[in-house]
């Protein structure tokens, strides 16, 4: 082969290279959570990379993705907004965490309105679901798993398992309704994301805090309580982390990839469920384990707290806007 010929074959492979490259494309997933290592550790870093795994497999390639457990990508509370903008490209992120941006999102933690995983999970195809996907839609945010956690309540003194527990104590809610509550019940609230409770608690800046029963663990909260009550097999405290997409990012991939992510995403909502019905068995023994007092919730109880948040939260949030009154008696209608 001659030089010329040389020259032409070389033009030919710089100017396949950037066609070959743009035949992969690489999305960012951002969560708050712990990392995992394999089939230990939290399972929503796992349920991410399961489903960054199953998609690139399912791709052949084409969609890869890289995971930032923890916030290392970029603050907590930053990640809606991110998405919105199209400067992330998913996340699994706890939905009322996006409140101040969007006030209907706080229908993902209003104590007593899902009592069990099973409702949790025919939110999707209700009419619930369709509607508060519309509403995330209009905002740019896709979602793709939807993901529910029962959660108890961690604390540093006795357990609290009945709204008057609470009164006169420190306590982390979660979300602007389970605060509510907790004010109803006469405690004092403490609002931070649940990365940040274990400084809380350490400090005694605040006294107990209720989060879903994997973050009980995966934030190693048993090292500071004395009382653990839990979320398993009865609970009104349930929280929904759903996996996102910025409508952005997602409506500029082609076709047959959006259907591979929204495929796998619908998978990856049994493997949710399964390993949070886990965690609501595992946080008792790692609190037994570590020297604390584990109590259940009966359904008289689980009905006290219920009443509570009807009269507190469950007004207040369907008095907000017509979007959020809408929520609130489509999500009644799921039994």
């Amino acid at each position: 082969m001659n030089l010329r010929s040389l020259a032409a074959a070389a033009l030919c492979v710089a100017a396949f290279l950037p066609a070959l490259a743009s035949a992969q494309t690489t999305l960012k997933i951002s969560h708050p959570f712990p990392g995992s290592n394999g089939a230990d550790g939290d399972f929503r870093d796992r349920l991410v990379r399961e489903f960054a795994k199953r998609v690139d497999e399912r791709t052949g390639g084409k969609l890869k993705f890289e995971v930032y457990p923890n916030s290392s990508l970029m603050k907590t509370q930053a990640h809606f907004s991110a998405l919105r903008k199209g400067a992330l490209d998913m996340a699994l992120y706890p939905l009322p965490y996006a409140g101040g941006e969007m006030q209907e999102a706080n229908i993902g933690l209003i104590p007593g309105l899902v009592t069990s995983y099973e409702q949790g999970a025919a939110w999707r195809d209700a009419a619930v679901g369709k509607e508060l996907s519309r509403m995330l839609d209009e905002k740019g945010v896709i979602i793709v798993s939807w993901v529910w956690q029962a959660g108890g309540v961690a604390s540093r003194g006795a357990a609290i398992v009945a709204p008057e527990d609470a009164k006169g104590l420190k306590i982390r809610g979660g979300s602007r309704e389970m605060d509510l509550v907790l004010k109803a019940a006469g405690a004092a609230v403490i609002s931070l994301p649940s990365n940040e409770i274990y400084a809380a608690m350490q400090t005694g800046a605040m006294d107990a805090a209720m989060t879903s029963s994997t973050s009980l663990i995966s934030f190693r909260l048993e090292e500071l309580a004395k009382s653990l009550t839990t979320g398993r097999g009865k609970a009104y405290w349930f929280m929904l982390e759903p996996v996102l997409a910025s409508k952005e990012v997602f409506s500029k991939l082609p076709a047959d990839q959006q259907k591979v992510i929204m495929d796998v995403g619908r998978e990856m909502e049994k493997f949710a469920m399964d390993a949070a019905k886990a965690d609501d068995q595992m946080v008792a023994q790692v609190y037994e384990k570590a020297g604390a007092k584990v109590a259940d919730l009966t359904a008289e109880t689980v009905e006290k707290w219920r009443a509570l948040a009807r009269e507190s939260s469950w007004k207040d949030f369907a008095g907000r806007s017509e979007g959020c009154a809408r929520l609130i008696k489509l999500a009644e209608e799921v039994k």
